[in-house]
């Protein structure tokens, strides 16, 4: 049975900060290699997948950023916490670029004192860690129930909302993102959610309880038997209604 953990309330700030690491350090690696940003569900948190003739990753797990290369002489893997460091000093070990431009999306969260120390409580990185690994299984086995005119696409973490997500198709001209969000100022609290990209909102009035579709959050899925089938159980109503 999948768990979630708890949320400290050092939860929010953490998160925030992990934003700024997913952005200007992480994204940006991957970026400076390839022209791309969008990042992947890794083990205990969140990365790019490989890149570069080195086959580099750099990812964030609970309160660590890791680079791992494994070129074809020698594979190397180095970690350093990030409680306590800059972002320079973060830059500096991921070997990216923090005055190369970078451009997420409109809400992109600005680079800030470079310098400064960051704050990261480690609880609040793992929580953050098992919420992206829960969204992550949700999609997978939402994938596996898609029939091939679905085409789901690759399940990305987008740094610029910081969220893990797809989109598939539920119905002719009808397609949809699915995904979940660590928390942001319309909800504090981590939330899945569904978005069509149309503004059809067939079926049951009480499932589309927000504007641009429907959520559950993170509390409502902690009291479920098991969170992961609640996860993929909400995912699937909102595909179902939508292809009815």
């Amino acid at each position: 049975m999948h768990r979630l953990s708890p949320l400290p309330t050092s939860y929010a700030t953490t998160r925030d900060v992990l934003q700024r690491v997913a952005v200007h350090i992480v994204a940006r690696a991957r970026s400076q290699a390839t022209g791309r940003f969008g990042l992947r569900v890794t083990n205990g948190g969140f990365g790019t997948p490989e890149f570069g003739e080195d086959l580099t990753r750099v990812r964030v797990s609970g309160g660590l950023l890791v680079r791992e290369s494994g070129g074809p002489e020698k594979a190397h893997s180095a970690a350093v916490t990030i409680d306590g460091s800059s972002l320079t000093d973060l830059a500096g070990f991921a070997q990216v670029d923090l005055g190369a431009e970078l451009d997420v999306g409109h809400d992109t969260p600005p680079l800030g004192d470079a310098g400064q120390p960051l704050g990261v409580d480690v609880s609040a990185a793992k929580a953050l860690g098992d919420w992206y690994a829960l969204v992550a299984a949700a999609l997978d086995r939402v994938v596996a129930e898609a029939p091939f005119a679905a085409d789901p696409s690759l399940v990305q973490v987008w740094p610029e909302h910081f969220d893990a997500a797809l989109d598939l198709t539920a119905a002719p001209d009808r397609r949809v993102n699915l995904g979940g969000s660590p928390g942001d100022s319309y909800h504090a609290e981590p939330y899945l959610y569904v978005g069509p990209w149309t503004d059809d909102r067939p079926g049951d009035p009480e499932f589309w309880n927000a504007g641009f579709g429907a959520v559950l959050g993170h509390g409502e899925l902690g009291g479920a038997g098991d969170p992961l089938d609640a996860a993929v159980s909400f995912f699937r109503r909102g595909i179902e209604l939508l292809a009815s």
